[in-house]
C-alpha cells in the first residue's frame, strides 16, 4: 500500500512511534521536497529504522497517481497501514474481553471508500475498539480510505470478515448487543447503551441487509429535521458513536468526579 500526504504520512509514524515498534521491514519513506514539514518527517521516520530514499516530483505523483502528495509517501505493508494486521476477529475479543466498555463498529456493505475513511476517522475519535467490514461487495482499508480518515485509520484495529450475519452471531456470544441504524428504530435519544455494543451502518442507499437487520436486538435511529431522506451513513456513524461513547464514558465516571 501506499500512503501519501503529509497529515496521514504523519498520523502513521506517529502510531509507530507511540507502540515504541522497532525496525521497519519493508516500510519505505520517499521525499520529494525539502521543507520544514518533510524534514521532521525525514526524521522520525530514521528514528523508526525507516528506510528513506529520495524522488523526483513527477516519479512521486506518478507512483501516487495524484498530484496532492505534498512531496511524500510512504510504502507500507497492509497489516501496519489498517492496524488489524492479521488477526482475526476471535484473537480481537480475546483481548477485549479484559475492557471495562466495548466498542464495535459493523459496515454492512459500505462500499464508498470516502464513507469508510469518514467511519475509521470517528472510530479513531470516539474510542471504538474494532471495525468489521466484510469481504465481498464493500469498500477495503486502502490508501485510499487512509487519505480520507486523515490518516486515522491507521489507529483503528480492523477485521475483515466473510460473513457479517455470522460476525454479529459471534459478536452477541461475546456479550455484545447489537444495534442496527435504521430510519424506523427507535430514536437515539431515547436509547440507553449497554457496556458492550456493537453498532451496524449500513450500505448507502440500501441499508442494513435483511439477514443482519433480523440479527439485531435493537435498532436505533437520529431524530432529524431536514428535507432529505436521511443522513450519509459516514455522518450518522459518527453521531451514533459519539453518543456511545459518551454513556460510556459517563457510566464509567464516578458520581461527584
Amino acid at each position: 500500500m501506499l500512503l501519501y500526504g503529509i497529515h496521514p504520512v504523519a498520523e502513521l509514524l506517529r502510531r509507530l512511534s507511540a507502540e515504541k515498534r522497532g525496525a521497519q521491514p519493508g516500510l519505505t519513506l520517499l521525499l520529494a521536497r525539502d521543507n520544514a514539514a518533510l524534514r521532521r518527517l525525514r526524521g522520525q521516520a530514521q528514528t523508526l529504522g525507516i528506510a528513506v530514499r529520495s524522488v523526483t516530483v513527477a516519479e512521486l505523483s506518478a507512483r501516487c497517481g495524484s498530484h496532492a502528495h505534498r512531496g511524500v509517501a510512504l510504502i507500507t505493508a497492509r497489516s501496519v497501514a489498517a492496524g488489524a494486521g492479521h488477526a482475526g476477529l476471535r484473537e480481537h475479543l480475546a483481548v477485549l474481553a479484559q475492557r471495562p466498555a466495548v466498542l464495535v463498529v459493523v459496515a454492512d456493505g459500505v462500499t464508498d471508500p470516502a464513507n469508510l475513511g469518514s467511519i475509521a476517522r470517528s472510530a479513531d475519535q470516539f474510542a471504538a475498539d474494532l471495525v468489521l467490514i466484510p469481504r465481498r461487495r464493500a469498500a477495503r482499508v486502502t490508501d485510499t480510505v487512509l487519505r480520507m480518515s486523515a490518516g486515522a485509520a491507521a489507529h483503528v484495529a480492523t477485521v475483515t470478515v466473510a460473513n457479517v450475519a455470522a460476525a454479529l452471531a459471534q459478536l452477541k456470544a461475546f456479550g455484545c448487543w447489537i444495534y442496527g441504524a435504521d430510519l424506523k428504530g427507535e430514536a437515539l435519544d431515547q436509547v440507553r447503551f449497554p457496556t458492550r455494543v456493537a453498532l451496524v451502518v449500513g450500505a448507502e442507499g440500501s441499508g442494513l441487509h435483511t439477514l443482519v437487520r433480523s440479527r439485531c436486538d435493537h435498532l436505533v435511529r437520529i431524530p432529524t429535521a431536514g428535507q432529505v431522506d436521511s443522513l450519509n451513513v459516514g455522518v450518522a456513524a459518527g453521531i451514533l458513536m459519539y453518543e456511545v461513547h459518551r454513556q460510556q464514558r459517563a457510566a464509567a465516571t464516578p458520581s461527584g468526579g
